[in-house]
């Protein structure tokens, strides 16, 4: 497969690297500081009414609560430009990283079958965004909260089905929005990492490592389809406490406190979306993967097994 060098990449990634470092740095010291200041008013406001609810003092119950309704409100807004600045920085750290390696190792020819990934991820992103918009139990912690959800699953799945590049890519998509669009924005640039972490661990152990995209036993595929899950997962369980913990001391000067708290309540539903996300995603996987390469809808996630099969069709074709 030819591969030709290409610059482009790796200027717009340079380009949008220092924009959005200068963008982060302004909302920070602005928006972001008026944000805090808005969250320590709205827990002296949850304080008030909690004592007025056990009883201990007296006071306007129903203007409080306007009060602290009015507060969220005004917090959320001002923490999403801070929040918008963070994830524009992490995307253009993996478009530079992607310009690096399109300098260094050259482009392959777009291909038909990039055009059927493409609209494949595009669909995953989607699952992963509704899977987490739309099917979670939220636990609040002081001013902020974590959750349980579905989003892991599809952004799994993704992977398995495409590989970890575009897997991890519709994972960070789908679900970077689902927090953009949420009370969970201050977590997008965080969940872009992670996801896009979780996609490529995956790929690696099921296509670099195991080639699942082969021809394999089915108890081979299953073996290989839970491992893989298991390996992604089990990075999320211990890597989304930790860098939840450092992401909202240092980035988002949470009092360390209120992070640990949050560090250990999101180790139990990480937990439990991993285990949740392992089952559903390998099932899932086992039941398309047949289906997909009857209707020839299948995309091999390794781009040279892709270009082999493509010759043998053509050569059965000559023949």
């Amino acid at each position: 497969m030819k591969k030709t060098r290409s610059y482009k990449t790796l200027i717009a990634g340079a380009v949008l690297l220092i924009l959005s470092i200068i963008c982060a740095v302004y909302t920070y010291h602005t928006s972001y500081q008026e944000s805090v200041a808005a969250g320590s008013a709205l827990s002296q406001v949850k304080a008030q009414i909690a004592s007025i609810e056990a009883g201990t003092s007296s006071g306007d119950l129903e203007a409080l609560n306007a009060q602290q309704s009015a507060l969220s409100d005004r917090k959320l807004a001002l923490e999403r430009p801070y929040s918008y600045a963070l994830t524009l920085l992490f995307f253009a750290v993996l478009l530079t990283a992607k310009g690096i390696c399109n300098a260094l190792a050259g482009t392959a020819r777009v291909r038909k079958a990039d055009v059927k990934r493409l609209a494949q991820a595009g669909l995953l992103a989607a699952l992963c965004y509704i899977g987490f918009a739309f099917f979670k139990i939220d636990i609040p912690v002081g001013t902020e909260k974590t959750a349980f959800h579905f989003g892991n699953v599809f952004c799994v799945l993704a992977a398995l089905l495409l590989g970890g590049y575009w897997g991890g890519l519709a994972g960070a998509v789908g679900m970077t929005i689902g927090d953009l669009t949420s009370s969970y924005v201050t977590s997008a640039p965080k969940t872009f990492l992670l996801k896009m972490l979780i996609g490529l661990i995956v790929g690696l152990v099921a296509h670099k490592i195991f080639r699942l995209s082969k021809d394999h036993s089915p108890k081979y595929v299953t073996g290989v389809t839970i491992l893989a899950s298991v390996c992604g997962m089990g990075f999320n369980i211990v890597a989304d406490p930790l860098t939840g913990y450092l992401y909202k001391t240092f980035l988002l000067g949470i009092p360390q406190d209120i992070a640990s708290t949050l560090a250990k309540i999101s180790t139990v539903t990480t937990s439990v979306n991993a285990v949740v996300a392992v089952i559903a995603a390998s099932v899932f996987y086992l039941a398309l993967r047949p289906a997909l390469r009857k209707s020839g809808l299948f995309v091999y996630a390794e781009p040279e097994e892709e270009e082999k099969e493509e010759e043998k069709k053509a050569n059965k074709e000559k023949e």
